[in-house]
């Protein structure tokens, strides 16, 4: 049984807007790289693990989460997820690694989006994609352009490439 912590501001991936998702990517991510960037519950990349990822990276900072998040992870078994007690920022920023998949939901009130999508795509992969959600749609500059996008209640979420 996964279990959550009650933690201030964690937000999961709604079903819904997760199975859209994973039905934009394909239903499987075999041998895929992929970040999980502000991870929360880990939702996403523990779906991404479940659908065959090769290797699963979590980023949260904050420190309950990040327990339950490991204990899930030995719960679960899951071989090919790691979590890092980091801010997401600082991570990418430092972070020289190249994934196929980010997973890219900051908390809402903070202004990470525009320096994220200035740094990430040197962090993707050749025909790596970047999903994004937040409170309000947005405007990407270049060189990203959107692929998919949707809104359900009061979550936006598109999957972004490198044009």
């Amino acid at each position: 049984m996964i279990t959550f912590p009650d933690a201030e501001g964690l937000r999961p991936t709604p079903d819904r807007v997760r199975e859209t998702l994973f039905n934009w990517m394909g239903q499987t991510l075999y041998g895929k790289t992929c970040l999980d960037l502000f991870a929360g519950s880990g939702a996403l990349g523990f779906e991404a693990a479940s659908r065959g990822a090769e290797w699963v990276v979590m980023v949260e900072m904050n420190r309950t989460v990040l327990r339950a998040l490991q204990e899930n992870i030995n719960k679960l078994g899951c071989a090919n997820v790691v979590v890092l007690g980091q801010d997401g920022l600082e991570f990418a920023s430092r972070n020289e690694q190249r994934y196929d998949v980010i997973f890219l939901d900051p908390p809402f009130q903070s202004d990470y989006l525009p320096k994220l999508l200035e740094i990430l795509p040197q962090r993707l992969n050749e025909h790596g994609v970047v999903y994004v959600e937040s409170a309000t749609t947005i405007t990407v500059p270049p060189p990203w352009q959107i692929i998919k996008s949707g809104k359900a209640g009061l979550v936006h979420y598109q999957l972004l490439q490198v044009a």
